[in-house]
C-alpha cells in the first residue's frame, strides 16, 4: 500500500490567507526557517494506479496538479481517483468534495451523520448526485472494517468529539457523538498498517494500545499549546475546546505517546500559528527529539 501526504496543514493552509501572526509573516518574507503547506489531505493507493482519498480539502485541485500519479490518464475523463473516505465533516475536510463535481462516478465513505449532514441539510452538496451513478455513498461504522478495493482494509475508530459548528444544534443534539470524529486504521495486504488521525479530541489506553500496532501514524499536530490561539491572536477558544489535544504540556501527545514506541509518528494537520512550523525553534527541537516528524507536503510511504 502507497500513501501520499498531499497536504500537511490546518484549516487554512499555512501561510493563512488573513493572517499575519509570526509564522505566516515570517514565512512570507523569507525569514521563517519552514516550508508552506497545504490544507491536510491523505491518498492511499494499493496498486499505484487507482488511489482513495482520505477526506478532500478545500486544496484538493492544487494537491492533485501537483501529484502526477493522480492526473487523468488515456482517454478524455479518466481519473485515477475512486472515491473518498470521510473522517468527520469539517469544512476543511470536505469542501474538496464539491471541486470532483465534474460528472466523475465516485464511491464516498462516511457515517450515516455525515451522510446527514452533507446529502440531506446541505443542498449544494446535491452536485454530487446530478446523474444516476455519479455517487455512490457507503455508510460507515466505527469498529467495523471494510474494504474499497482489494489490497485496502480500512477499520474507523470513533472518538469523542463534535460536529461542526455550521450543523445546527438541534440536529447535532439528535445526532450519534461517536459519528462526528473518526480516525482511521488502514491495513494493506502485507498486514502493514497506518494510523490517520488529524482530529484527535482525546485519548484512553485502549487507543494507545492500538497504536502500538500500527507501523504509522499520523496523529493530529494541529496546536503546540493548549492556550495557543489566546497567546496569538488575544482571545479565541482553548485546543481542547475545538478538539485537539494539544501537542504539549499535561495530557498533550508528548506525554501521552512518550512510551509508544514501534510506529514512525509523524505530526500533521499543523495549524499556521504552530512554532513547530519554525524549524528553528525550541518546540520543533523538542519534538524532534521525542521521536517525532512534522508532516510536509509532498511525503510519500511504501506499507
Amino acid at each position: 500500500m502507497r500513501a501520499r501526504i498531499l497536504g500537511s496543514a490546518a484549516g487554512g493552509g499555512f501561510p493563512q490567507w488573513n493572517c499575519a501572526c509570526s509564522n505566516c509573516l515570517r514565512l512570507r518574507q523569507g525569514r521563517l526557517r519552514g516550508v508552506a503547506r497545504t490544507q491536510a489531505q491523505l491518498a492511499v493507493s494499493a496498486d499505484g494506479l487507482a488511489w482513495w482519498l482520505v477526506n478532500a480539502s478545500p486544496d484538493l485541485r492544487a494537491q492533485i496538479e501537483a501529484t502526477p500519479a493522480l492526473h487523468p490518464g488515456e482517454g478524455l475523463r479518466q481519473s485515477p481517483i475512486r472515491g473518498v473516505c470521510l473522517t468527520g465533516a469539517d469544512a476543511d475536510h470536505v469542501l474538496g468534495l464539491l471541486l470532483l463535481r465534474e460528472f466523475q462516478p465516485l464511491r464516498l465513505f462516511a457515517t450515516a451523520s455525515v451522510m446527514r449532514i452533507l446529502r440531506d441539510d446541505n443542498s449544494l452538496f446535491r452536485v454530487l448526485d446530478r446523474f444516476a451513478g455519479q455517487s455512490e455513498w457507503t455508510g460507515i461504522v466505527a469498529g467495523r472494517a471494510f474494504s474499497p478495493a482489494p489490497g485496502i482494509s480500512i477499520t474507523p475508530l470513533g472518538l469523542p468529539g463534535q460536529f461542526p459548528d455550521y450543523v445546527p444544534a438541534a440536529l447535532s443534539n439528535a445526532l450519534p457523538a461517536q459519528e462526528a470524529v473518526l480516525a482511521l486504521v488502514l491495513q494493506s495486504d502485507q498486514g502493514k498498517r497506518l494510523l490517520y488521525a488529524p482530529g484527535l479530541p482525546e485519548m484512553d489506553p485502549g487507543f494507545l494500545e492500538m497504536v502500538e500496532n500500527c507501523d504509522l501514524v499520523l496523529v493530529d499536530g494541529t496546536f503546540w499549546s493548549d492556550d495557543e490561539l489566546r497567546r496569538v491572536r488575544g482571545s479565541g477558544p482553548s485546543a481542547r475546546e475545538i478538539g485537539h489535544l494539544p501537542i504539549s504540556g499535561s495530557g498533550g501527545t508528548l506525554e501521552l505517546f512518550a512510551r509508544v514506541r514501534r510506529p514512525r509518528k509523524i505530526y500533521i494537520h499543523i495549524n499556521n500559528t504552530n512554532p513547530v512550523l519554525d524549524e528553528d525553534s525550541a518546540e520543533h527541537r523538542q519534538a524532534r527529539d521525542a521521536g517525532w516528524e512534522i508532516a510536509q507536503d509532498g511525503w510519500e510511504f511504501e506499507l
